[in-house]
């Protein structure tokens, strides 16, 4: 039995859930989202809660049934108070600023990195040495913070580079004479 999906989801105020028979719809102050429904699980909606049951004792059934709960729980959450993923940078006159609808990096290449913004992400500097992605998708954030990332990993030696602020990285001694 799944632990996470015998859990009913429950819709917070101010959040309108449609459900039809391969789309769950979630409609909330940060917007709309919806999500495909698959045909190992069973979908219900009573009152203010969302429960997932399986078809059948099937591995893919019993697979899809917390995994299914889980991606109905991050758009109902995406909706109402959505996700925030935070970056941080490291190095000698790294920084980073918007300009319009652009985050513009200085990252100690030749030349600056301009990142075009997508439209459902909103993205913040409150320093210039941070960053803060925010939106109701959690894929989508998750996937924005990932590529401004990309841009530079941190290096394991002096430390430069952009880290997620929860990322450990590990560091290693230098050269030795």
């Amino acid at each position: 039995m799944s632990r996470i999906g015998k859990n009913p989801v429950t819709i917070p105020e101010g959040v309108t859930v449609t459900l039809e028979p391969t789309v769950f719809r979630a409609k909330g102050k940060l917007g709309e989202l919806q999500m495909p429904l698959t045909k190992n699980v069973t979908v219900k909606h009573e009152g203010n809660q969302i429960t997932v049951t399986p078809n059948g004792k099937e591995k893919t059934a019993r697979m899809m049934w917390g995994t299914t709960k889980r991606l109905i729980e991050n758009t109902v959450n995406g909706v109402s108070t959505g996700f925030t993923k935070t970056l941080e940078i490291n190095g000698v006159g790294f920084k980073v600023a918007l300009k319009g609808k652009d985050l513009v990096m200085n990252l100690g290449f030749s030349h600056e990195i301009v990142y075009p913004i997508p439209a459902d992400v909103k993205i913040e500097c409150p320093k210039p040495t941070e960053i803060k992605v925010f939106g109701a998708d959690k894929q989508r954030v998750g996937k924005v913070a990932s590529d401004i990332r990309e841009y530079k990993k941190p290096e394991p030696y002096k430390g430069k580079g952009i880290r997620y602020s929860d990322e450990y990285v590990r560091r290693k001694e230098g050269k030795k004479k």
